[in-house]
């Protein structure tokens, strides 16, 4: 299949996405919380890894990959994603993401900033973070915790949105775009090892493949590493 040919598998996985992600929740939401136990570890880890899948996914809906002939839908699925990741408004991160592509490592790009891991991560936080996502979770949390536990939706639901927070800004911002870069995009990327491309940030330590060729899906950047070598 053609690089360009995506509009009906984008469609197919950012829906496996999602759905991993509703499932893997459910299900650690009504398990026993058991610190002996490697299922939460398990659940742990897999909601983590999908919080940032589902970010992945309203990234690509951001370029338009997940439908590029059906914009109604693609920006439906965008808009969903980022409302289930964190309350996010779609056409906020949308703006600021394309400025972050003209004007990278620029005064003007929204997500770079001169500093050290620790208060670059924190200007990132504040630049998108805003009092409604606050009361978004509070109400949120109060309501969920009428029907599930309160240790499941800490465990489960916000400490692994938090972390992945984390690990989005560090493999798909502060690795790639700190200091100096020789080459157009300001962007360097991770040596080819497609496994943990994958499982530390669905291929977006792939980065500067990311920049030079926008319009790829996140799960076809492995081929354009490839292409690159």
């Amino acid at each position: 299949m053609s690089i360009s040919a995506t509009h009906n598998k984008g469609i197919l996985i950012a829906s496996i996405v999602v759905a991993c992600w509703l499932l893997n929740l459910s299900i650690a939401l009504h398990v026993k919380l058991s610190w002996a136990s490697p299922i939460t570890y398990l659940l742990f880890l897999l909601q983590t890894h999908l919080f940032t899948g589902l970010f992945i996914t309203a990234h690509d809906a951001m370029h338009g990959t997940i439908a590029p002939h059906h914009k109604t839908w693609n920006d439906r699925i965008g808009k969903l994603c980022t409302f289930l990741y964190a309350f996010f408004p779609y056409t906020t991160l949308y703006t600021e993401h394309h400025k972050h592509h003209r004007h990278v490592h620029t005064d003007d790009d929204p997500d770079y900033y001169e500093g050290n891991f620790f208060v670059w991560y924190l200007q990132f936080v504040k630049n998108y973070v805003t009092v409604w996502q606050f009361i978004g979770y509070a109400i949120s949390f109060n309501l969920l915790k009428l029907y599930f536990p309160t240790e499941n939706l800490i465990v489960f639901w916000i400490i692994p949105a938090i972390l992945s927070t984390l690990q989005l800004f560090y493999f798909g911002t502060y690795l790639p775009h700190r200091g100096e870069h020789d080459n157009q995009h300001q962007s360097r990327s991770q040596s080819k090892n497609h496994l943990w491309a994958f499982i530390s940030c669905y291929f977006f330590g792939y980065h500067y493949e990311h920049h030079d060729k926008p319009y790829v899906p996140w799960w076809q950047l492995w081929k354009v590493k490839e292409d690159s070598l």
